[in-house]
């Protein structure tokens, strides 16, 4: 029986790694999408199918050609994970409109290529699941996210839409709203410096809920969910 494919877009250090390692665990192929190209690093499984290619998720054409190259290569995804995204964080005076475009292009605009590009692909089939990598940002702006809440907020809304539209075609669309701050070396370095451990969000468990919500019945389906660590103030 060929293995399931897992096509994450936004693959890299942290939560990327950690989707991937995850879904390799739980015996998936890997398609990996990233503006690097980054490689797996992790341990793969015996027979398993890995392969990395370098896009700009922020353009349109760019991300569709590495798309439809990577189902000539491996075929359909059976789970399509989201997570790419600009953290772009900052004031009015901090940043400008070409900044604030590019967080939505990353954010928003490659989540809808991708959905156009594959999600109708999936509903045809009648399944799949799609997951995006979200935040709370998406539920209220603050004077640093001026850029990045309106991405996330756009996309959030726009998962909505595609749960909506793909979900009666057999698609699982699900937000995975992360209010925290990921464990990362960048975070722990500069955004988080000298932070205990439990301060932080550890990327595999916002993994380990991507694949519960993956393997969900479609007669329970979650569309949203929200993670944090046990004393985040929320």
């Amino acid at each position: 029986m060929p293995r399931p494919l897992c096509l994450i877009i936004g693959h890299g250090p942290g939560l990327g790694a950690a989707y991937a390692q995850c879904f390799m665990e739980a015996g998936h192929d890997l398609a990996l999408l990233s503006r690097s190209g980054a490689r797996f690093e992790g341990r793969a499984q015996p027979g398993a199918t890995v392969s990395a290619l370098a896009c700009d998720a922020a353009d349109p054409t760019v991300l569709t050609q590495a798309l439809d190259d990577a189902t000539r290569d491996h075929g359909l995804p059976d789970v399509l994970i989201y997570n790419a995204d600009l953290a772009m964080f900052g004031t009015l005076d901090d940043l400008d409109e070409n900044q604030f475009e590019q967080s939505w292009r990353v954010g928003t605009l490659g989540l809808y290529t991708a959905a156009r590009t594959l999600g109708r692909k999936m509903a045809a089939r009648g399944s799949g699941t799609i997951i995006v990598s979200g935040a709370t940002a998406a539920l209220r702006g603050r004077d640093w996210t001026t850029a990045f809440a309106p991405t996330k907020a756009a996309q959030r809304v726009l998962a909505q839409s595609l749960a909506k539209q793909l979900g009666p075609k057999g698609v699982h669309v699900a937000y995975n709203l992360i209010d925290g701050v990921i464990d990362t070396a960048d975070t722990r370095s500069d955004f988080a410096k000298g932070k205990p451990d439990d301060f932080f969000i550890q990327p595999d468990r916002i993994a380990a809920t991507a694949l519960m919500l993956a393997r969900q019945d479609r007669s329970a389906w979650t569309f949203e969910i929200d993670l944090r660590p046990f004393g985040e103030t929320w």
